[in-house]
């Protein structure tokens, strides 16, 4: 008889990598600790519990990179999915389910599989060594004693415990007339000219104009179990720092020493914004010491404020809230693998993604690896050109750990999004006038329908991954 393989944690993501694993013929042993151990948000027995918002966002497969996720996590057999189409409710172009009946259907289908057994207990610490091929996914609220065993094994400094994101853009909505490329002082990077950041220059009043404008704008409040987590010095919000004083943020993420407007070498900044590359085939660039606890509106508002930001499209909006997640780029290999103990895989929120859908994908994928080596298979990873490909390649190297220690350092939890996909040409696209036929959503769509046609192919060689 094949040997067992333990999923840990019966989340979305716990959930969907034992069905995938027992939809290849493989047994699992799915450790889930409640209600033996409730945490702090989780209100039931239920696996694939859903305890923030019911909406899987948006279903658009064919402009939207979230639709898209689901629909190659559809045809590659996920249950999630399954269950999600099955109890969804009306929200127009989103996906929002009954998320007890939701739950209750994912629970369903686990506790009947033949092949899946749950063990209702905690795993406290790393698995025993006879545990040979084991998935952690425990999410973003690890128990503490499982959480400090994979500090330990990973290096005290691998895993965070509080998120502090600062707004990530898409490059081509920067009005480059406005902003220039350098780095502070002309400092060169191992693998950079001088020009490693983009810059957006502010004046005095633009500069006042904006203190004045995030002092005032509305906050998001921390859930209970995050009120007594003090901040972390070294990460402040930009509006903690704007209270302590109007020229906090001039002297700090904002100062604009040993920099030259390329447009204007004439006239001095008073302030500048900085963006650092976030990936590897710089499409998206994150906003340099600008974690946020504003509400995503008010950040949309605010930030556009800021010269050659005005028309800045976000694929990441800025947070601060208690999660738990590892620093995967450089822990893990491209199996999902760590690299200082292979014989556990991770998925879910705790490899860096953000959201329901994002977290599942992540335990799909972490199945089908995990199924196809214990039945001695090659399986090799989605393509790069998929929204599965890409958020993997995101947490395995895409966020350039590989060459870049401090952009490593740097890796935040991650929502899918079009700027993570390798590029497209679009240059001889056909456009027309109106939001749906301009060159952006022709981009999209072509994005699309290249990474549904490259996953069938995928598919098509799969061991564990094909729809049933």
């Amino acid at each position: 008889m094949t040997e067992k393989i333990h999923v840990i944690g019966g989340g979305l993501a716990g959930s969907e990598a034992a069905w995938q694993i027992a939809q290849a013929g493989v047994p699992v042993l799915l450790h889930e600790m409640r209600p033996k151990r409730q945490t702090e948000v989780h209100q039931t027995r239920a696996l694939a519990e859903l305890v923030c918002s019911n909406s899987f966002r948006s279903d658009d497969s064919e402009t939207n990179a979230v639709g898209l996720l689901h629909e190659e996590m559809r045809r590659a057999g996920s249950l999630i999915m399954q269950a999600a189409d099955l109890h969804s409710l009306p929200a127009g172009g989103a996906l929002a389910v009954d998320r007890d009946k939701f739950a209750d259907e994912v629970t369903q289908q686990i506790e009947s599989h033949p092949l899946i057994m749950i063990i209702r207990d905690e795993v406290s610490g790393l698995p025993p060594p006879h545990w040979d091929n084991v998935i952690v996914a425990t999410g973003p609220l690890t128990s503490p004693d499982l959480a400090h065993a994979i500090q330990y094994v990973t290096g005290e400094t691998e895993l965070a415990f509080f998120d502090a994101i600062a707004p990530i853009v898409y490059l081509d909505s920067l009005n480059m007339d406005v902003c220039w490329c350098q780095s502070r002082y002309d400092r060169e990077s191992l693998d950079g000219d001088g020009a490693d950041y983009i810059n957006c220059p502010l004046d005095k009043q633009q500069y006042e104009t904006f203190i004045d404008t995030l002092l005032v704008a509305e906050k998001s409040a921390f859930k209970d179990f995050e009120t007594n987590t003090p901040y972390f010095e070294g990460c402040l919000p930009i509006e903690v720092m704007a209270e302590r004083g109007r020229d906090t943020l001039r002297y700090g993420p904002m100062k604009p020493v040993g920099l030259t407007n390329a447009h204007k070498p004439q006239e001095k900044p008073y302030a500048v914004v900085q963006l650092r590359q976030d990936n590897a085939l710089g499409t998206l660039w994150n906003m340099v010491g600008f974690q946020t606890k504003l509400k995503h509106s008010e950040q949309v508002r605010v930030f556009r404020t800021i010269p050659g930001l005005e028309e800045a499209d976000f694929a990441r909006l800025g947070g601060l809230h208690r999660n738990t997640f590892l620093n995967s780029p450089k822990l893990l290999d491209a199996h999902l693998r760590l690299k200082a103990d292979p014989r556990l895989r991770f998925a879910g929120q705790i490899t860096g993604v953000e959201g329901y859908v994002e977290s599942a994908a992540i335990g799909l994928i972490a199945g089908g690896f995990a199924a196809a080596e214990r039945l001695g298979l090659a399986l090799s990873p989605p393509p790069r050109t998929t929204a599965l490909g890409a958020l993997l390649h995101h947490i395995t190297g895409g966020h350039m750990a590989a060459t870049d220690e401090g952009a490593a350092r740097s890796f935040q939890p991650m929502n899918i999004n079009f700027g993570l996909f390798p590029p497209i040409a679009t240059s001889s696209m056909p456009h027309s006038k109106g939001a749906r036929n301009s060159k952006a959503f022709q981009k999209k769509r072509a994005l699309s329908a290249r990474a549904l046609a490259d996953l069938d192919r995928w598919l098509s060689g799969s061991v564990s991954m094909a729809a049933e």
